[in-house]
Formats: structure tokens, C-alpha cells, sequence
């Protein structure tokens, strides 16, 4: 045992020398969890304005284009500017950058609103979006949705005044989405109670968190380097230390930084997010926090098992730099960490599944989101421990094999 303590130790030193390896497992975390939190703060909340200024150039002039555009004053996430009272003004406000998106109400507008062959039989002009080309689409389809949504209440408000006309009631037609009280409410359903829908800061900390813990990869593999081929752990092999005895020995050092990494994170999304404007880290409570930190244990595991399997096959720095960070990209793109799954295509959700990051992510999930137990992280738990009993066996076999 206090050969393992004085392993313990020597690994404690040599990383704590490592000043460049510590700031890439604290530093850039960090910076990934603030910039991406902010950046995707209004993906994760519904009814959020949109950073994009739209336009309406009205060749109609009736009261239904007016409602039409009050329809979208009241109830669209986008910005409304000025764009003139042409097609052409809209072209050029389009051409400067002023707008991003022209909606254009074409004339006999009004009178079609409920005929769409109107009285002489002609085709009704259509509504027309004149946008950006270096608009997202997303954004494209977003704004013709909310068109779409405002047009069909105008039409629902035209024929219920008709109706009311009918049979001698009053009806105030064109009202504001203010006027009414909310009726449709988002909520998250977990496993007691009712919250609501989760926000960008619940994604991005558990994501990037499970990329910090892989990213152990790249000080392991330097230690480990440096020391084999400046003789030390040839010296140890002569000892009589085996490479299983040596490997346990790196183990639980970045095992215990992984710890420090997941506090830390754990901190900016709590106390830091908040002061730059986004929404507060709610962390599990009482039971639900002792699956969490079983989670990133079970996470460190197999990361720092990744890490020495790297470090066990590379002959160089360079070499373990260069597999280690592409394997972490590429688990981390498949994982859900980069791009949210629920985001990608079917076929690349099925790619995931072999993504150890995709099985740590989903198991935080489970616990922040769902407020899950061990029979929902169980089958995570059993991925990740398999993952890393494997990776220590194979990096065993392949120092004994060098050692021979």
C-alpha cells in the first residue's frame, strides 16, 4: 500500500507541474460551458425574441392587411422595421442589412381573405417572403409559421364577425395576443412533479463536463510519455512493479482532478451563467445528488481508462495529442455534446449510441432532467464501467507487452 500512496504521489506532483494541462482541464471547459450556454440561450426558451428584423410593404392597403400586420406585432418573436412602401424599398432595406426578411401583402389582399378565387375567378396573389440569403433556414421557416398562425386568426376572426353579423351579435375582431391570458403552457414532466421545460445552461454544463473529463487524455498521455522514455518507468518495471500496479498508480489522481473539474463546473453554471444573463444551474437534491456524483465517477472512469489506453499505445506527445483529441471530437460530436441530439438526423441519434460521451450525457440527463434513479442510469452506468474495464485491460496488456 505505500507503494501505491508514493505512485499516488509522484503522479500528484507531476501533474500539478503540468500548468498547461491543468488550464485545458479547467480553463476551456469553462469557456465552452459560458459562450455555448449563451449562445443557444434562446433555442432552449420558447417564445423568446429573435436577434432578426422583418419588414411588411402593403400593396393592399385594407383593413385585413392591417390586422394581418398587428397579427404579427402581437404574437411574432421577430423584430419589425420600416420597409418602405414598395417592392422596391424592401429589395434595397434587404440589399443594406437593415432587414433580414420583407413580407409583402399583395393587392386584392382583403378581398380574397375568404375567397381565393375572388369574385372575377382569378388566382389570389400569395403572400410573398422576400428574406436574406444568408438566412438561416430555420429562421425562414420560423417567420413563415408565425405568417401562417397570424393569417389563419385573421381568417377565424373575419368569419366569426360574419357569423356574428348573421344572427345580430357584437364581435371586436383583430385582437392583440396581450388582450388574452396565456392558454398554452410548457412544462417538463419527471418523475413527481411538473417543471419547466429545461434550459440551454442544463445541456451545455453536463455536456461539456463529460468533454473535460475525456480531455484527461492529454495530460495522462504526457506524463506517461515523458516517463517512459526518460527511463522512470523502467526503473519502477525493475522494482517489481507490474503495469497493472503502475496504471493504478495514475488512476486515482485524475480521478480525484475529474472530481474538482465536475465542482467546478458545477459552480460556473450556478453562480457565474446567471451574471451574464442566463438562467441558473438546477442541481438534483438529496438522493438525486448522490446518483449525480455516482454518474461522473463512473464518467471519470472510463475517461481516465481512455486516457491510459491513449497514452499506452502513442510513442510520442505528438502522437497521443493528435489521437487523443480527434477521438475526444469525435465522441463528443457523435455524443450529443456539440450538437444536442434531439438536433441531429435519425441515422447520426444511431451513431450515438457507440459514443461513451452519449452514455454519460444521457445518464446527467436522466438525473437533472427526469430526476431518474439508478434504474434509469443503470444501462449508462453499465456502458461507461464496461468501457473502462476494457480500455485498463487492453492498456495492461499492451505495457506488459512492451515491458517483455
Amino acid at each position: 500500500m505505500r507503494q501505491l500512496i508514493a505512485l499516488w504521489r509522484k503522479e500528484t506532483l507531476a501533474l500539478w507541474r503540468d500548468h498547461h494541462g491543468l488550464a485545458a482541464l479547467f480553463l476551456m471547459p469553462v469557456i465552452f460551458i459560458l459562450v455555448m450556454t449563451m449562445a443557444l440561450h434562446d433555442a432552449f426558451m420558447p417564445g423568446a425574441s429573435i436577434d432578426v428584423d422583418y419588414g411588411i410593404v402593403d400593396l393592399d392597403g385594407s383593413v385585413h392587411a392591417q390586422r394581418l400586420a398587428a397579427q404579427l406585432d402581437g404574437n411574432s418573436s421577430f423584430r419589425r422595421q420600416s420597409a418602405g412602401d414598395d417592392l422596391a424599398a424592401g429589395r434595397e432595406a434587404i440589399r443594406d442589412g437593415r432587414l433580414a426578411l420583407v413580407l409583402v401583402v399583395p393587392a386584392g389582399f382583403g378581398e380574397r381573405l375568404l375567397l381565393p378565387s375572388g369574385s372575377d375567378g382569378k388566382p389570389t396573389a400569395a403572400l410573398t417572403v422576400m428574406l436574406d440569403p444568408a438566412l438561416n433556414p430555420a429562421l425562414r421557416l420560423a417567420f413563415q409559421s408565425q405568417i401562417a398562425a397570424a393569417l389563419g386568426r385573421l381568417r377565424a376572426d373575419e368569419l366569426t364577425q360574419r357569423a356574428a353579423a348573421q344572427f345580430g351579435l357584437s364581435f371586436a375582431p383583430g385582437l392583440q395576443a396581450r388582450d388574452w391570458p396565456e392558454e398554452i403552457v410548457s412544462i417538463a414532466v419527471q418523475n413527481t412533479r411538473d417543471v419547466r421545460p429545461p434550459s440551454s445552461v442544463q445541456q451545455n454544463v453536463p455536456a461539456w463536463l463529460v468533454f473535460a473529463m475525456f480531455f484527461v487524455v492529454i495530460p495522462v498521455a504526457s506524463i506517461f510519455i515523458v516517463e517512459r522514455q526518460g527511463g522512470t518507468l523502467q526503473r519502477l518495471s525493475s522494482m517489481g512493479l507490474s503495469p497493472a500496479y503502475l496504471l493504478a498508480g495514475k488512476l486515482l489522481p485524475f480521478f480525484v482532478v475529474n472530481q474538482l473539474q465536475a465542482l467546478v463546473m458545477v459552480l460556473v453554471g450556478m453562480k457565474v451563467v446567471p451574471l451574464l444573463g442566463g438562467e441558473a444551474l438546477i442541481m438534483p437534491a438529496g438522493r438525486g445528488l448522490f446518483w449525480w456524483w455516482v454518474v461522473a465517477a463512473a464518467v471519470s472512469l472510463g475517461a481516465v481508462a481512455w486516457a491510459l489506453l491513449v497514452a499506452s499505445l502513442a510513442r510520442t506527445i505528438q502522437q497521443a495529442t493528435i489521437v487523443g483529441g480527434i477521438g475526444n471530437i469525435l465522441m463528443g460530436a457523435l455524443g450529443g455534446v456539440m450538437v444536442p441530439r434531439f438536433m441531429m438526423p435519425a441515422t447520426m441519434q444511431q451513431l450515438a449510441e457507440w459514443s461513451p460521451m452519449a452514455w454519460g450525457l444521457e445518464s446527467f440527463h436522466q438525473i437533472m432532467l427526469r430526476q431518474g434513479g439508478l434504474s434509469e442510469i443503470l444501462p449508462g452506468l453499465a456502458k461507461l464501467l464496461t468501457f473502462a474495464l476494457l480500455a485498463l485491460a487492453l492498456a495492461v496488456w499492451f505495457n506488459h507487452r512492451k515491458t517483455q
